[in-house]
């Protein structure tokens, strides 16, 4: 009989040992959120001088990443990142991080038909008495990066929840090359901040959309969470989570007893995340929680399996909307913010779902550096990118109103996003829908 604590004394190794096994021109993972390898990181930095050209891929990564701060001229260290967390926006606008872009159902396909992994390192919790690692808060696209990786090193994290899972949440001792300890600062904590009026104004806007029993999809960022706890604050009942990130608002329902899962009709009785990240709190929740199974954004973020939930409602925010329905989630001009994540999923899954339906928020207005109050919807995208184009949009939220453009003309959509609009460029965006063709002389002003 195998002997998995043995084995494990067998690959145990300090940090500086084991980024040994990285080469020049190396292909690195770090994979996502909390599964950042911190004592890693620091320890491949160190090595800078001895190495040239190691690309280096993460994944909402909180920062700092030692490798991209350590080399200013990115000859030694090349990061690069699948969706940017604040953090790593700061690193692009530095010049020392790059976009990679994709939506998330595809990230473990891309590795696994099309990407090289030479080494992967993360975190992960301690090993357990069968010799297993719990992959935590970055199961999500965790396990087929390690499959595919030529050597793989876990780092063990003494503060990282142990979440339970359908499948892919573990990986073996057998399956690892090198184990390495240390002493970990406590994981990053992100709260919900406090709605502004806007935020309150577009969660009244969604909240008679939804029926008892939907099961919600909650994004990345500030506005999805406020809505979320909205919906804690409301009279709805027996509301189901299915969601690749599992932030506090979902606690926020729990506590507020809205979220059983139990009218879920695929997985009842579980709420589903591929990853995790919010307050001590939230850690301490879904901690060995067998209410909660993370399992790989590849199944959940499917637009299939998603529609197998009935009163799927999904909400997203964005940063910006044209007149034609075109959605921008990711950039401001060519400054990447964010990155596409989950939305274009759930956008065509909650479509597909009977009874489902899905939001985009965004606040009408924003005031630039130099104190100018502009407009979120446009009359067109120039240099933002898109991120779901106009024939997936369905409901567009702001502080003015909600409206659905699902199978909606040219016409039909500039004249509702105009109502939506902040009242101070309604004008100026009618003259421009009416210049684009787009504006019907009998629309409502």
């Amino acid at each position: 009989m195998r002997n998995v604590y043995e084995e494990y004394r067998a690959k145990l190794r300090t940090p500086e040992q084991a980024v040994q096994v990285v080469k020049s021109g190396d292909w690195v993972d770090y994979t996502t959120n909390n599964g950042f390898p911190v004592l890693l990181d620091a320890a491949l930095a160190k090595r800078r001088d001895e190495l040239t050209d190691v690309k280096i891929r993460g994944n909402l990564c909180f920062g700092p990443v030692m490798v991209a701060e350590c080399d200013p001229t990115r000859e030694h260290f090349f990061y690069n990142s699948w969706h940017f967390s604040s953090y790593e926006r700061s690193l692009c606008d530095r010049g020392l991080c790059n976009y990679i872009p994709m939506i998330f159902r595809n990230v473990v396909p891309y590795y696994r038909h099309f990407l090289t992994v030479n080494v992967a390192m993360m975190c992960v919790t301690s090993m357990d008495k069968h010799g297993y690692f719990n992959l935590s808060c970055a199961t999500g696209v965790a396990k087929g990066i390690l499959d595919k990786a030529d050597i793989v090193i876990v780092e063990v994290n003494e503060h990282l929840p142990r979440i339970l899972g359908g499948f892919d949440e573990c990986i073996h001792i057998s399956e690892v090359d090198y184990v390495v300890e240390g002493t970990h600062p406590p994981l990053p904590e992100f709260p919900i901040e406090p709605p502004t009026p806007e935020d309150i104004a577009i969660s009244d806007h969604i909240l008679p959309y939804i029926v008892d029993g939907a099961t919600i999809q909650i994004g990345i960022g500030g506005m999805p969470n406020v809505v979320g706890k909205r919906i804690a604050e409301s009279d709805l009942r027996d509301l189901g989570m299915h969601t690749e990130l599992c932030g506090d608002a979902y606690y926020e329902l729990y506590k507020a007893g809205k979220l059983t899962n139990k009218r879920k009709t695929s997985q009842p009785g579980k709420g589903v995340t591929g990853m995790v990240f919010g307050s001590r709190s939230l850690y301490d929740w879904v901690d060995q929680n067998p209410g909660i199974a993370i399992e790989p954004l590849e199944y959940i973020n499917a637009v299939e399996t998603i529609a197998l939930q009935e009163n799927m409602v999904s909400i997203n925010n964005c940063i910006a909307v044209d007149l034609y329905g075109q959605i921008s989630a990711e950039s401001a001009g060519f400054r990447q913010i964010s990155g596409t994540g989950g939305q274009l999923d759930f956008l065509t899954g909650a479509a597909m779902s009977k009874g489902g339906k899905s939001f985009i928020c965004l606040h009408s207005t924003y005031t630039d550096k130099k104190g100018t109050v502009n407009s979120n919807i446009k009359p067109y995208l120039t240099h933002d990118i898109v991120t779901s184009p106009r024939s997936q949009g369905h409901f567009i939220v702001t502080e003015y109103g909600a409206v659905n453009l699902a199978g909606r003309s040219t016409w039909e959509r500039a004249q509702m996003l105009v109502s939506i609009a902040h009242p101070d460029f309604r004008d100026s965006l009618i003259a421009a829908g009416e210049e684009q063709k787009i504006w019907r002389r009998s629309n409502k002003r």
